[in-house]
């Protein structure tokens, strides 16, 4: 059985959304406040989470957060507040998408769709042997890891498929729209800023590990690239 999580303490939303969650052929669970939702989220390990902001005792952002630390499960925050502020946070925290309230439970679960359909592993990954090596750096599509100098770094799925962009176009430059569309897809709702906060959250976690032949550079007012230096290409 796969299983999305909903938490949201308005029982009308979650009504609602738990007929539209079994129409796509998921088992709906439902979380009243951030402490159950962390509960269950552990105890049902969910394919994915519909994540309120406004929760009570917990809110939706502490939750993300949490999540974040075990998993890169799929992440769809629902808010109240539609200011950038605040969009961009569920981003850079680690949400997925995020959708505004009054919404359509239609849209919502387009979006459901749309983040399964592009954290999913590819069927034939496995046999096409993806492996990237830069220097110290390698990165497969194989088995999703990523590792510096053979230790393996924490990343998302999301982040290890920019690695995997990147990387396998060495000195290239991407604009935001690039990724956007390769990363992310064309039906996806956001903007650039949301490639801006992964590249972000990217950049953190390679700065914990040695890379001194190899880095993200940032192309001001373009986009990104995978910046190699001569003597490694």
């Amino acid at each position: 059985m796969k299983y999305v999580l909903i938490a949201d303490d308005n029982k009308d939303i979650t009504d609602i959304l738990k007929v539209y969650v079994r129409k796509e052929g998921y088992e709906p669970l439902v979380a009243k406040n951030g402490i159950e939702a962390e509960h269950m989220f552990e105890d049902f390990s969910p394919i994915a989470v519909l994540l309120d902001v406004m929760m009570p005792i917990k809110d939706g952002y502490e939750v993300c957060k949490e999540i974040r630390k075990q998993s890169s499960v799929p992440i769809i925050l629902i808010t109240a507040r539609g200011e950038d502020f605040d969009k961009i946070m569920g981003l850079d925290i680690g949400a997925d998408d995020y959708i505004v309230k009054p919404f359509s439970p239609s849209e919502v679960m387009a979006r459901l769709r749309a983040v399964l359909r592009r954290l999913q592993k590819p069927e034939d990954v496995k046999d096409a042997g993806n492996v990237i090596r830069i220097s110290n750096l390698m990165v497969s599509l194989e088995e999703y890891s990523f590792s510096v100098d053979g230790k393996r770094v924490p990343l998302t799925k999301k982040e290890i498929e920019t690695m995997w962009t990147l990387a396998s176009n060495p000195n290239k430059v991407f604009t935001r729209d690039n990724l956007l569309d390769s990363l992310w897809g064309y039906d996806y709702y956001g903007d650039s800023r949301t490639v801006d906060s992964h590249i972000k959250r990217l950049r953190a976690k390679l700065d914990t590990v040695r890379h001194p032949d190899w880095s993200i550079k940032t192309i001001w007012g373009v986009g990104y690239k995978f910046e190699v230096n001569e003597d490694n290409k």
